[in-house]
This record gives C-alpha cells, sequence and structure tokens, in this order.
C-alpha cells in the first residue's frame, strides 16, 4: 500500500478513493467517510474536497449534512476503479497478525471479498477459543478501514464450528462450496 499511497499522494485519500470506487452507489457524510476509513474529520474533509474538485466526487442533495458519492460522469472512473481493484489485497499473514488480538485461532478461512466470487455470504471465517467478539469487530473494522469495503464475518467456537460443520450448516457449506482460501487449520479439515 505504501507505493500506492505514494502515488496518490497519501493513505488518506488512497483510504477514502477506495471506499467511494468500491461502493460507487452509496451516497456518505463526512462523519461516515471518517468512520469508515478511521481517518480524523479535518483529513476526511480535506481529501473529500480535493477528490471533489478533481471531478470524482459529486455533492448529493441540499440538506445538511452534504453528502458525497462517486461520479459515474468523472472520465476516468473504470480505469481507476480497475486499477485500485487490482491493486488493492491484504496480505494473508497481515491478516492472521490482527486476528490473533481477538482470541486463539483454531481456523481461519477467507471466501468472498477476498476470493472475487460474489455468491458466498461471508466473506471471513474465523474459528477459535476465547474470542472476544468486541476486539473481533474492531479488528474487522481496521481491515474494512484499510479495504474500502464492508467484510461480512462469521466467527464461532470450535465445539459449535464442528457441529454445524456435521449437520451441512448452509453458511458453513457457502464457504467450503466455493472458492475459498484456508490461512489456518488446527482442527484438521
Amino acid at each position: 500500500m505504501e507505493s500506492l499511497a505514494k502515488l496518490f499522494g497519501s493513505g488518506a485519500r488512497l483510504k477514502v478513493l477506495r471506499l467511494f470506487l468500491f461502493n460507487q452507489d452509496i451516497s456518505f457524510t463526512l462523519a461516515d467517510i471518517a468512520e469508515r476509513t478511521k481517518l480524523t474529520r479535518d483529513v476526511t474533509r480535506r481529501e473529500a474536497n480535493e477528490l471533489f474538485s478533481a471531478g470524482l466526487l459529486r455533492k448529493r442533495g441540499a440538506q445538511s449534512p452534504t453528502r458525497y458519492q462517486a461520479n459515474p460522469r468523472f472520465e476516468h472512473l473504470d480505469a481507476l476503479d480497475t486499477f485500485v481493484r487490482e491493486t488493492t489485497a491484504v496480505q494473508p499473514q497481515n491478516i492472521l497478525k490482527v486476528l490473533k488480538r481477538a482470541g486463539t485461532l483454531r481456523f481461519v478461512a477467507l471466501s468472498g471479498l477476498f476470493t472475487g466470487i460474489v455468491e458466498p455470504q461471508i466473506d471471513l471465517l474465523v474459528v477459535g477459543d476465547n474470542i472476544e467478539e468486541r476486539t473481533l469487530a474492531s479488528v474487522v473494522h481496521s481491515l474494512e478501514a484499510e479495504l474500502g469495503r464492508e467484510i461480512r464475518y462469521a466467527s464461532f467456537p470450535t465445539a459449535d464450528f464442528k457441529y454445524r460443520r456435521g449437520v451441512y450448516d448452509r453458511l458453513l457449506r457457502d464457504v467450503f462450496d466455493y472458492p475459498h482460501r484456508v490461512l489456518i487449520d488446527k482442527i484438521g479439515l
């Protein structure tokens, strides 16, 4: 990400850019942008105004607060979208590193957003013991800020996961029946 941040001027601009490119049909207030990208409001305001003056964003609605949305008439939108999508990735070792803060991991699998397949209901499956849900939610939120997209995830205690796998739970089938990537497997699947 460092080389892209230099190319686009700053890491903050890259986060805001990803947010709008990956969510082109959604409009955001400055508060929404700051929350989703984990940036300060001043930085968010500056970056949104820069992207607006470049023509990439448009302002929606006359009411306060102002909402920003990707401008579908921006001439380089498709090319920029393709470039950013193809260069946006979070390394698996970085995902595991931050997930380990939530508890003892026994199984972690990536699907959906991370594999390019839209059908699965979740993007991240976490199985472990003593998983702290608040910490896990915080970790996932930080990954969302880096990626610019919402990450659908599910977490299970090991015993619950084994039971669900045994009864062919639909959510788990959606992960295992489609392309997925196993990052850690201490259960022995």
